[in-house]
Formats: structure tokens, sequence, C-alpha cells
């Protein structure tokens, strides 16, 4: 697959290099012709500074940065075209939403028919033909984040960047436009980065994820990987929602079991024929480890491990129960409604094809269910 974007060891300081705020640590990533790419985290994460660096709003102080196979990180931003979507709008206020997301095409000059028929296209994907004639003063922060989203979109660019483009919209419409966009995309074969704190947002566009933390790239890789897959402690409970329950625990090896001893007393108790060699290994020369159960592996049953209800909620389609256990606290998914008191005992199971273990220093992640991560 042809490589639209390049980036090579780049790091970003706010200051001195080596010594000023060290935003992006490293990062190397490419990112194919047609594919949809999200940068996901927290705030101050370095999504966006990253995202500014290749749109060459930012420096970048280290490192290389390289789009359609030739060097940008030395250009000017009209020298790289891109098209990018900002989280501000930056929409110019003396211009009317449609002359704002024409004024590419205009400069490009393009035929006025062909023009006029691309924004009528753009303002029918994003709903709002309504206000084409207004200017951004007069409409909404909703609105002028979709139009700033088409003025983006409708150009012709190498990538198109967007930033938290969805932001300011009601959920219900969010939801809509997130399909819609996809596609949008996909059929023109376009190349896209988004940057979200919004795992729904980015699961549902991104054909890869890069989670990253503290300026770091945590896991780069498909929505389904880093879920069933995640590389490290951060990773497996960052991505998920309810996030992943994890708990700090001891090995032991006894005749064929492996036992996991965790807090109050309690442990998970397996043979040592459901994990495959390398994951024995790796597990019984570690003394201690940190386990992670996603929600909605977790299981009820009688001969279970104890746990305490906490809190029962029915949200319209499956029931979230949080539950006292081995010293914090764990929350099991169920689809059907369950009726549950807090205070009431419940039995755990946690079946080992659900089990991710974590090293307890590095936060690795040491296997993923019978398997080595």
């Amino acid at each position: 697959m042809t490589t639209v974007l390049a980036i090579e060891n780049v790091d970003k300081f706010y200051g001195p290099v080596n010594h000023g705020v060290h935003a992006v640590k490293d990062l190397s990533m490419q990112i194919a012709k047609g594919e949809i790419v999200a940068l996901l985290g927290s705030s101050g994460c370095g999504k966006t500074s990253t995202l500014r660096m290749v749109a060459g709003f930012e420096e970048v102080s280290r490192g290389t940065i390289a789009i359609a196979g030739k060097p940008a990180h030395m250009l000017p931003p009209v020298k790289r075209n891109v098209a990018m979507a900002f989280e501000g709008y930056s929409l110019y206020p003396p211009l009317t939403v449609r002359e704002n997301i024409a004024f590419a095409l205009k400069a490009a000059r393009l035929p006025k028919a062909t023009v006029d028929q691309k924004v009528a296209e753009i303002a029918k994907l994003l709903e709002i033909e309504d206000i084409l004639e207004r200017y951004p003063s007069s409409i909404s922060g909703g609105q002028q984040q979709r139009a700033s989203l088409g003025r983006a979109l409708i150009r012709d660019a190498n990538l198109h960047l967007l930033d938290e483009p969805m932001g300011q919209l009601e959920p219900q419409l969010r939801a809509v436009l997130r399909g819609r966009i996809k596609h949008f995309i996909k059929e023109r074969g376009l190349t896209a980065i988004l940057v979200t704190h919004d795992q729904t947002e980015a699961n549902a566009l991104a054909d890869r994820i890069a989670v990253m933390e503290g300026g770091v790239l945590q896991q780069f890789d498909t929505p389904q990987k880093i879920k069933e897959r995640p590389a490290n402690l951060f990773t497996g409970t960052f991505v998920g929602e309810p996030p992943m329950n994890v708990f700090e625990a001891f090995v032991s090896g006894e005749a064929d079991r492996i036992k996991l001893k965790l807090p109050d007393g309690l442990a998970l108790d397996y043979e040592q024929g459901n994990f495959a060699q390398g994951v024995r290994d790796a597990l019984l020369k570690r003394q201690r480890v940190v386990i992670g159960i996603r929600p909605y592996a977790v299981r009820r049953a009688k001969d279970g491990v104890p746990a305490t209800v906490s809190a029962n909620q029915w949200l319209g389609d499956q029931t979230h129960i949080a539950a006292d256990f081995a010293g914090g606290s764990l929350v099991l998914v169920e689809h059907d409604r369950t009726r549950l008191e807090r205070g009431e005992t419940i039995g755990i199971r946690i079946d080992p094809q659900n089990l991710h273990v974590f090293d307890a220093g590095s936060g690795a992640a040491i296997s993923h269910g019978p398997e080595l991560a």
C-alpha cells in the first residue's frame, strides 16, 4: 500500500529542546492511502501537537515528517497540501458559510457549476443546507463546526486532518454524521487523521487507532486488536466502556495448578493446561502481576469467588453491576435485567480465556487468555 504520511522519531518540545515541556516523544508511525486513523488520548497526551506538526502549525523539534513521499516538516502549511478542520472552527467572518466551504475550490479556479455542486453535496451530508447564506457570527457553535468540517472535506488534499470535528454536536446528530462521514471518506479514497478523546468516535470512524499518553504512542492497531489484545495496562484500562477491571495478584504454582492470589484472601485457581507453555512459564517466573478482565467477560456463578453488590444499574439494554471484590471494585455487564440488592453476595467467575495479564512493574502485557501477548 502507498504510504501517505510517514512520521519518523518525532519529538516536540515547547521551550528549549531537552529542557522545555516534552509534549511528543520519539513518535513514529506510517499511514497508508485511504486509511482513517484516530489519535486517541486524554487532554495533554500529545495528539493535537502531533496533528499540528503534520499540518505545519507547530515546528518539529526533532525527527522528520514526509507527506506523499516527500519531506514536509520544513515546509510551510500552504505547501503541504493538507486540509484541516480545527476544533476552534476558524471560519472567515466576512464570508458566508457557502463562501467559506467553497473558498479552496474557488482558489483552485474550478468552474462555478462544479463548485456549486460540491458545496451542495457537502452541505446535504452535514445537514447545513439552510445556513449556507448566513455568516459565521449568526450561527451556533455546532453549525460552525459542521461548516469547518465541510470546508476541509470538500478539498482535494493528500491528508484531511480533523481536530475534534464533532465535539460540539448533540449525540444523536453526531451518531448519524459519523456513519456519513466515514462513507464519504472511504468512497473517495481520502486519507484522514482524526484527533479525539472520545473512544466511541475513534472506534466508529477509524481503521486504526493510535493511543497516546504522556506524549508516548502506547499502541497503534485496529480497534478490535486494541480491545482484545491491549499492549499494556494503560491501553487496556483507557480503551473500553465500562473500563477494564484490574487487580494486583501474586502468582503461585501448585502441582498442575496456577493460583492468582488476590487481596482479602481470595484467589483465582486455574489448571495449568488452560494456558500455553509460554504463558505458564511467563507467569510462574513472576511473583506479582496485574490481571485485567473486561466487564462483559465477568460471569456470575454459584461456586464463584465471593463479591458483595454495591450498585445495580439498568441502562435500558444492559445491566451494570458494581461489586466490592478483592479489596477493590469490580464491574460486570449483563444483557438481561438483573434484580440484585445492595449488600447481596454473588459469586464471580473469570474464565481463563478472558484473562489479561500485565507486568506489575512496566505495565507491559504478558498474556491475553491462553496466549502470550
